[in-house]
């Protein structure tokens, strides 16, 4: 199948992406081999062109899994991995200096059974080391032959404009959704002014928007336990907009999920929707996604205009990483 398409880059990538942490990471118990290549196969026969995933997730499994799963099909897709954020003597940590950022590589390359990643991006801006020395590390990675185009995540405008100083960026990913509209402070429109794509994170806000959380009863693991907006009085709360929102789905013919990654498409054409699933129907359901009408697009900003949850997107230790901008009166906590 060939699904529409949009620019990162050197690269032309499906519009809907993959995005490939739930498989492994973040969400309770990863599913497993079998299922994770099952539904990875389903991806690429669904016309999907781009892999999403990174050396932290489920500690490096997830790059494994990909490795195992899809490799046989290299032709068919863009492979973006990341650095920066991983797994440092068995603990989550925080490295962009140049010696963790070559070793990151080497060891995801391994993981992955290839000498070469399409798209690799900085995870985190880790504020001990200047982000030009990030950067001059994917540089060097880049002449070696060991990557193709260099991108950031979850970075400032500023930062991004550093960073692109020193070799022209491919992708700036982000979260990006009708709940979380940090990007439109200043990263859609610098993304845009300077021929980024913005491949948006988390289009269907965890589930949110996607009909999947009804309660605050997740698996242990589950990452959304410790996010305010997630939890207990303030979900509640929010969910009282979610209703809204999935009646103007409803009204207009479409899932909940297929009106959220619709919305980010319809926001500017360099927007490439990076969903994640462990399911083959919602990833189904995620790629008939188109962007969404006007009309549609004012419904949903209208429900829901910047800032419009309750509760902070990330608990602080996570938030300490993020760089990206803050939205006006944005709760942290």
């Amino acid at each position: 199948m060939t699904l529409p398409t949009r620019a990162l880059g050197p690269l032309t990538v499906s519009a809907v992406a993959l995005g490939c942490m739930n498989l492994s990471h973040a969400y309770g118990e990863p599913v497993s081999d079998e299922d994770g290549a099952r539904l990875l196969n389903r991806a690429l026969d669904l016309g999907v062109t781009m892999l999403d995933t990174a050396a932290l997730y489920g500690a490096g499994s997830n790059e494994r899994l990909i490795g195992k799963a899809v490799m046989h099909r290299r032709a068919e897709f863009t492979l973006a991995s990341k650095c920066v954020l991983d797994m440092y003597d068995g603990q989550r940590g925080l490295d962009g200096s140049p010696e963790a950022i070559a070793r990151t590589l080497d060891a995801a390359l391994a993981r992955l059974g290839t000498e070469h990643i399409d798209l690799y991006y900085l995870h985190r801006l880790d504020r001990r080391v200047p982000v030009e020395d990030s950067i001059g590390a994917l540089v060097r990675a880049k002449e070696a032959g060991k990557i193709g185009a260099i991108g950031v995540s979850e970075m400032s405008a500023a930062t991004i404009r550093r960073a692109h100083a020193v070799h022209p960026l491919a992708a700036v990913q982000t979260e990006y959704s009708p709940i979380s509209r940090n990007p439109e402070v200043a990263v859609l429109r610098t993304t845009q002014e300077l021929g980024i794509a913005l491949v948006a994170f988390s289009p269907v806000a965890r589930g949110l928007l996607a009909g999947a959380i009804r309660s605050d009863y997740y698996a242990p693991g589950d990452i959304r336990r410790a996010f305010p907006r997630y939890v207990g009085a303030r979900l509640e709360s929010n969910l009282l907009l979610v209703q809204r929102f999935e009646a103007v789905a409803r009204d207009g013919g479409l899932t909940p999920a297929q009106l959220a990654i619709g919305w980010g498409l319809a926001k500017a054409a360099h927007v490439i929707s990076l969903p994640g699933t462990t399911s083959i129907a919602h990833l189904e359901e995620d790629v008939a996604a188109r962007p969404a009408s006007p009309d549609l697009v004012a419904a949903v900003d209208a429900i829901l205009p910047p800032n419009a949850l309750d509760g902070a997107r990330y608990a602080a230790p996570m938030q300490a990483q993020i760089d990206t901008e803050l939205l006006p009166d944005e709760e942290l906590a």
